[in-house]
């Protein structure tokens, strides 16, 4: 694969990521279940006296799959608000076995709706068996599958934050070295460097480049990491909203939400609404949500950055 190439599908992925990864994640469960079915089939087919239909190891399999797709929001929130980390791995156990747990009463509940109403329009009964016993047998596989989509969220979010470079801020000293040699041996600046940064230094593979602080349109926290919005790209920074926010604020920066901060020169318009919260329009046509819990602060800062430019 050429880098256009990978460039080209990052740039499309970036566009529509939820429907992406929803295709994704639906063609795995087809063909997995696919599988599954068809050895349920051919193991029973075995039996002589089997009474199971086609049908059934199908639609087993299938509600299986679909109550996964609808409760996919709740993993990816899962997995966004408690990711992988090396502290309080105690807490970060108890809270994925909760989550486990909530995730398999929901995957059990919907499955067995749909099979009931299935069998129903069959003019069949569905019998789930004994409660506890068979919940704990379904819960078994839902934990397995809870940690293997946990995993592999994991891996794919450092895999593509690899692909599309992953920033730190750079002391504003280091500028004009940095860019005058952008792959040279930067070192990255702590965030609560006195000296406030101009430029971000990307880490891409096997490349350095910068990206100006000026081009940042918004930001928006993920977990570990700030995504910076940029001209279309995301660039992720590991640091919190809150500690980015104490170097930003200065260059014309301001918090809109507790998951958004936005640049005051990427605004286009804004507008509020009678509960007292409002939205953003950014030039590129972005919509940002203004929460009320930062709206005075929000109009304060830009009131005072257009006082100072006239």
């Amino acid at each position: 694969m050429t880098k256009n190439t990978q460039a080209s599908l990052l740039a499309r992925f970036d566009q529509h990521p939820l429907w992406y990864s929803y295709l994704l994640l639906g063609c795995y469960l087809l063909i997995n279940n696919s599988i599954n079915a068809t050895s349920v089939w051919m193991e029973h087919s075995r039996n002589p006296l089997n009474t199971v239909q086609l049908w059934e190891p199908f639609l087993w399999e299938y509600s299986s799959a679909l109550s996964t797709l609808l409760l996919c929001p709740f993993l990816h929130w899962m997995f966004s608000r408690h990711p992988m980390r090396l502290t309080h791995l105690k807490t970060l156990l108890l809270t994925h076995l909760l989550g486990s747990l909530v995730f398999s009463v929901a995957h059990v509940t919907l499955m067995v709706g749909f099979r009931s109403v299935a069998y129903s329009l069959a003019q069949q009964d569905y019998g789930f068996g004994p409660v506890l016993r068979e919940f704990f047998y379904e819960y078994r596989k839902d934990v397995w599958g809870y940690l293997f989509f946990f995993g592999l969220f994991q891996l794919l979010q450092f895999v593509y934050r690899r692909l599309k470079g992953e920033a730190s801020l750079i002391q504003t000293g280091d500028d004009t070295e940095a860019s005058a040699s952008p792959a040279a041996d930067n070192k990255p600046a702590s965030i609560s460097s006195a000296a406030a940064p101009r430029h971000f230094l990307v880490k891409k593979l096997d490349k350095e480049f910068l990206i100006a602080i000026a081009d940042i349109e918004w930001l928006e926290a993920s977990g570990n990491y700030v995504n910076l919005h940029s001209k279309g790209r995301i660039y992720p920074l590991r640091a919190t909203l809150s500690h980015t926010m104490e170097q930003l604020t200065t260059q014309g920066f301001s918090r809109i939400h507790r998951s958004f901060a936005v640049n005051h020169h990427a605004i286009d318009s804004i507008s509020y609404q009678p509960s007292g919260d409002g939205e953003i329009q950014l030039k590129n046509g972005q919509k940002l949500a203004l929460s009320r819990r930062y709206k005075d602060d929000f109009r304060a800062a830009v009131q005072t950055a257009a006082s100072s430019a006239l």
